[in-house]
C-alpha cells in the first residue's frame, strides 16, 4: 500500500527536505543516508548469521509462517477450543459399563457414598 496515496506523501516530504537541506549541504545528506542504510544492512545480516550460528541446523527446519504474530485471532482460537471434542470424564466412562478392577472397586464404592446432613464427619486422630 506503499504505492498510492501514502507514496504521493512521501514524494512531497522528499521536495520539502530538499528545499530546507539546500543543494550545497543534499549530497553531504544523501551520502549520510546511504552510510546509515548500508550499516544497516550489514548488521541485520551479522543478526541473521549469528542466529543461524546458534541455533546450527534446526534454523532451516522452522516455519517462520506459522510463528506470525498476525495469524492468531483470538476468535478463531476460543471457536476451536469449544468446538474440540471434551474428554470423556472416567465415572462416565466406569458407568457406561468399563471394567473396574478389583483394588479401584472399594474405592468407587466410597466415592459413591452419599452425604447426608446429620451423620458425623469423619476423623482421622492419626492425621493431625
Amino acid at each position: 500500500m506503499f504505492f498510492g496515496y501514502d507514496m504521493e506523501k512521501f514524494l512531497l516530504l522528499l521536495v520539502v527536505a530538499a528545499l530546507l537541506i539546500g543543494p550545497e549541504r543534499l549530497p553531504k545528506y544523501a551520502a549520510g543516508l546511504s552510510k546509515l542504510t548500508v550499516r544497516a544492512r550489514e548488521w541485520l545480516s551479522g543478526a541473521r548469521t549469528r542466529v543461524k550460528e546458534e541455533m546450527g541446523d534446526d534454523f532451516d527446519d522452522i516455519e517462520w509462517r506459522k510463528l506470525d504474530p498476525r495469524q492468531y485471532d483470538p476468535r478463531r482460537i476460543i471457536r476451536d477450543a469449544l468446538l474440540d471434542d471434551a474428554p470423556v470424564p472416567v465415572v462416565q466412562a466406569a458407568a457406561a459399563g468399563a471394567v473396574v478392577s478389583q483394588a479401584a472397586a472399594p474405592a468407587a464404592q466410597a466415592s459413591a457414598a452419599v452425604f447426608t446432613p446429620s451423620a458425623d464427619v469423619p476423623f482421622d486422630e492419626e492425621a493431625t
